[in-house]
């Protein structure tokens, strides 16, 4: 009879004296080398990469060990689905042409060449390991460019062509490992199934993504949530359209994706000013974690991987070479990838094409796109998510191998590529020229600008008759009227926050037209939003 209060007595101390704290710890590992990386001046998943390499060799760790099938279902949707929410959909319509030959020919191009190379250099290594280990290191990471960038200044143009890319990168990078996964269990590949299967994927995961988005919204706008519920509801909704996807068979990296942009698009119609300014905070947390821990999770298997591959009789320097070489043949594919999407830019869509006073200096250009692929969290997801043994119960062919691959990759490109970009932006003449044509801060100023005169034109039209003869109201005017005209912002008025809110909707509707307008920069419009979210909070506190 005490045998299983003994049991639940050993699994509560497992918990709470050995699991809880070692998690805790993790956490404090990445806040605080976060916190390094903004002093020093670099991105976070510099040290996060580099911190996983040093701790996995720390001895008496304990051993951290995630089933493969789950490592997918843990870290993908919520990732994917903030990625979504971060891109500007007008934005990837824009440069819907190169967004796509990145998302699709490029990773096509740049797996086949690692399955090439590999199959070639790496005894054993046949065509659809090559593919499955491309298909790995193909995407390169948004989060890691997006904290890398950050330090130094890049046109919003480029910024949004890396987001979407990365973003459908993603999707379909995962569905060649998913083909190529399949064909290294099965020893075969049939053109006709996986055609149709591939379709079926596609198809039916953004149409169940849509789908999924669309109910998400319509619960949102209907039920009675308030902020903490619908926070928690964004949590669990990428996790559901993904599993919701997987069981029939379809692509549920597809779905959250194709669910995600749906639901962000619509962010103003079904969740309120509260909603969005504390699940921008809470959503921003806890991506930041999942990164960090992804990186440490890899760290932690690093010396299993090691002794793996002594098992399989291949020298540790030998495993590094074999690193050194996929990342080489990653960069080169990228950069002739960008130097293929400009020569078709300048054939077909010449008036596209960068302007400069040299007229030889824009050929740069795609080398510094080609040198912004650093690889990051999503790779090591899909590596992490390769089973341990085939279904026959044999072990995976090279799974540490490409395990360890995929993590050298990981490591050189964000920390040669990751430490070199800030230093080629600010130093090349051609990119400096480029980038100071950027008229973000002044298309800033006449938006807010025009906004100001909207609204005094909205209260003059509305209630200029109403408030004659209220001393309030007219200093309410008044002051609308030197908003209009001057820069101060530094103003309430008791009496006028029923008035104040219509003025807040009034400012929504005329951002969210003016957004319509394809040269207005989207990140400004957005900006400007969060700014009318955080006017209407101070309204509830006041």
């Amino acid at each position: 009879m005490n045998a299983p209060a003994s049991h639940a007595l050993n699994f509560t101390e497992l918990i709470m004296h050995t699991i809880l704290p070692f998690l805790l710890a993790m956490v404090a590992v990445i806040v605080l080398l976060n916190m390094w990386a903004t002093k020093l001046k670099v991105a976070y998943p510099i040290l996060l990469v580099i911190a996983g390499l040093i701790i996995g060799f720390i001895p008496g760790l304990p051993a951290v060990k995630i089933e493969p099938d789950l490592i997918f279902f843990i870290f993908l949707p919520p990732l994917l689905f903030d990625s979504a929410w971060a891109v500007s959909f007008k934005e990837m319509k824009k440069w819907w042409r190169i967004i796509g030959s990145f998302a699709f020919l490029v990773v096509f191009f740049t797996a086949l060449s690692v399955a090439i190379v590999t199959n070639h250099f790496i005894p054993g290594f046949t065509i659809a390991l090559g593919f499955l280990l491309g298909g790995i290191v193909s995407p390169p990471d948004a989060v890691s460019t997006a904290a890398i960038t950050k330090f130094v200044k890049i046109p919003k143009s480029t910024s949004a062509i890396l987001e979407g890319e990365s973003l459908l990168n993603d999707a379909s990078s995962l569905l060649i490992f998913r083909f190529a996964l399949v064909a290294v269990g099965t020893g075969q590949f049939f053109w006709q199934d996986a055609t149709v299967s591939f379709l079926w994927m596609i198809i039916g995961g953004s149409g169940i993504g849509l789908l999924l988005g669309w109910l998400f919204v319509q619960a949102h706008k209907y039920l009675p949530t308030d902020a903490p519920s619908d926070i928690a509801l964004t949590l669990i909704e990428p996790y559901f359209m993904y599993w919701a996807a997987e069981q029939l068979h379809c692509s549920g990296v597809l779905a959250v994706v194709s669910g995600g942009l749906y639901m962000s698009a619509k962010r103003l119609f079904f969740l309120n000013s509260t909603s969005r300014i504390r699940a921008f905070s809470v959503w921003e947390s806890f991506i930041f974690i999942l990164n960090g821990i992804v990186f440490l999770i890899i760290g932690l298997q690093l010396p299993e991987i090691v002794r793996g591959l002594h098992a399989q009789n291949i020298p540790l320097s030998t495993a590094i070479g074999y690193g050194v070489l996929v990342t080489v043949v990653l960069v080169i594919a990228r950069i002739i990838s960008s130097y293929a999407a400009m020569l078709a830019t300048f054939i077909f869509r010449r008036n596209m094409m960068p302007r400069s006073s040299d007229g030889h200096s824009w050929l740069l250009m795609p080398l510094l796109l080609g040198w912004m692929g650093m690889r990051g969290v999503v790779s090591l997801a899909a590596a992490l998510a390769i089973p341990i043994t085939l279904d026959n119960g044999t072990p995976f062919p090279h799974r540490d191998l490409i395990l360890f691959i995929t993590f050298v990759a990981i490591l050189l490109t964000l920390v040669v590529q990751g430490l070199t970009l800030p230093y080629f932006i600010k130093r090349m003449p051609v990119f400096n020229e480029i980038f100071s044509h950027s008229h973000e801060e002044d298309d800033r100023l006449k938006m807010k600008q025009d906004l100001k005169h909207h609204v005094y034109q909205f209260l003059k039209h509305k209630y200029d008759t109403e408030l004659i003869g209220l001393a309030g109201m007219e200093k309410f005017m008044k002051q609308w009227e030197e908003r209009a005209n001057a820069e101060d912002d530094s103003w309430m008025n008791e009496k006028t926050k029923v008035i104040f809110r219509e003025l807040l909707e009034v400012q929504r509707a005329y951002l969210t037209e003016l957004n319509k307008d394809p040269k207005i920069n989207e990140e400004i419009i957005r900006q400007q939003l969060y700014q009318i979210d955080l006017e209407e909070e101070r309204l509830r506190v006041v």
